[in-house]
């Protein structure tokens, strides 16, 4: 092989070893650390209040599913 062509080849791989590759690996350990802490308080209480209207939705979709099937019998076969 030529050296010119071993330098193509090498300095790419050199410069992503000196860049690219460390940050990655903080990245990647930075937010894999994120994970295991879990949810803090505050994404905690917004998830259960997501999920109490979620559940007040679901209510209110029965309930006016009783009001339609009552009034017009017939509204599921349009839909």
């Amino acid at each position: 092989m030529d050296e010119s062509v071993i330098g193509i080849i090498v300095a790419p791989v050199i410069l992503f070893m000196i860049f690219v590759a460390p940050i990655w690996l903080i990245l990647h350990y930075r937010s894999k650390k994120q994970v295991m802490q879990g949810l803090s308080d505050e994404e905690f209480c917004k998830l259960q209040e997501l999920s109490d209207k979620a559940e007040q939705m679901a209510d209110r979709i029965q309930t006016l599913e009783a009001i339609l099937d009552a009034e017009a019998p017939e509204w599921r076969s349009k839909v």
